[in-house]
């Protein structure tokens, strides 16, 4: 990323004084996944580069500033979503500078982000998830696994880092749980089908045949070649195999079973606070994505609840 007019002399930097409690601020205070503290960090670093053409120093910034910022970033082709995170990135740090009595005022106090508009994910049916469950070769070695992968995906809504770094001393599957560790460390209890519960075992017994990593033991799915715990490409490749084997034509990954999981049960019945506690998430707006219900299906509920329809009895649901 590069701006015009770089002035080498009066070189604007952040004080490594002030990265380096902030960086332990995300990290203990705010629990950020290593992905996104380096996300902000960086936002910072291209903030500096913005500043350095400008000769600002960061505590003399404005929101005139910032804005501009914000356009040339756009100008440079950065996507609204892309951008709505960055933005969130520098409200974190001048809050921080605020907390820490580096400044009197937040620069980014009425910063306006982007229109971002509601994504509907891909969505499976079961039918098609039955599909790419029974297109998995039980003869070949990785087979059992792979069938376990994908119930487990489907059965607990599992991001696919967490199912990942997901351990045997976290399964309760005679109480029908497992314990997910997500984002920022925090720790769920989310049910499991017995289904998923039955394929997890059949592939327990050929677990025990691996070769595994000392230090390694303890996670659920492994590679048989390595004996290190699976990487989030190779559950990609598994999913996307397994859709192109099943005749599925949809833009698949290990997150579409997340997105249908929830789907499934909030078109089932289940209520949306619930959902949220399943997947993890800590805002209930992240869950609400979840409610493109059928309209077809809306409607008949409303009809057949709303107190001004009298017709309600002969409705068939």
């Amino acid at each position: 990323m590069e701006y015009p007019e770089k002035n080498q002399q009066n070189y604007i930097v952040i004080d490594k004084r002030i990265l380096r409690k902030y960086s332990q601020h995300l990290q203990l205070e705010k629990s950020l996944s290593a992905n996104t503290l380096a996300a902000y960090l960086n936002d910072l670093k291209h903030l500096q580069e913005f500043l350095l053409g400008k000769n600002i120093c960061y505590k003399d910034v404005t929101i005139d500033h910032l804005q501009e910022f914000c356009g040339v970033l756009i100008d440079l082709g950065i996507s609204s979503r892309s951008l709505a995170r960055t933005l969130s990135g520098l409200r974190s740090f001048y809050r921080f500078l605020l907390l820490e009595g580096e400044l009197e005022k937040d620069p980014t106090e009425l910063l306006e982000g982007p229109k971002i508009s509601r994504h509907i994910p891909e969505v499976l049916s079961v039918d098609e998830i039955d599909r790419m469950i029974s297109a998995i070769d039980l003869s070949k070695q990785e087979g059992q696994r792979n069938r376990a992968i994908l119930e487990v995906l489907y059965s607990c809504g599992l991001r696919v880092s967490e199912l990942c770094q997901l351990k045997l001393s976290n399964l309760y599957l005679s109480e029908g749980f497992i314990r997910v560790e997500g984002k920022g460390n925090k720790e769920r209890l989310v049910p499991i089908s017995e289904r998923a519960i039955k394929e997890l075992e059949y592939w327990f017994s050929e677990r025990v045949h691996i070769p595994i990593k000392p230090g390694n033991e303890d996670f659920v799915f492994v590679s048989f070649r390595r004996g290190s715990p699976l990487t989030r490409i190779m559950v990609f490749y598994i999913v996307k195999e397994q859709a192109e084997l099943a005749g599925i034509n949809k833009s698949i990954s290990p997150h579409t079973f997340r997105h249908s999981f929830a789907t499934h049960l909030l078109e089932g019945g289940a209520n949306l606070r619930a959902i949220q506690c399943m997947l993890g998430h800590e805002s209930i707006a992240t869950t609400e994505i979840y409610t493109h219900i059928d309209t077809a299906k809306i409607r008949m509920e409303i009809l057949y609840h709303h107190p001004r329809n009298a017709s309600k009895k002969t409705l068939k649901r």
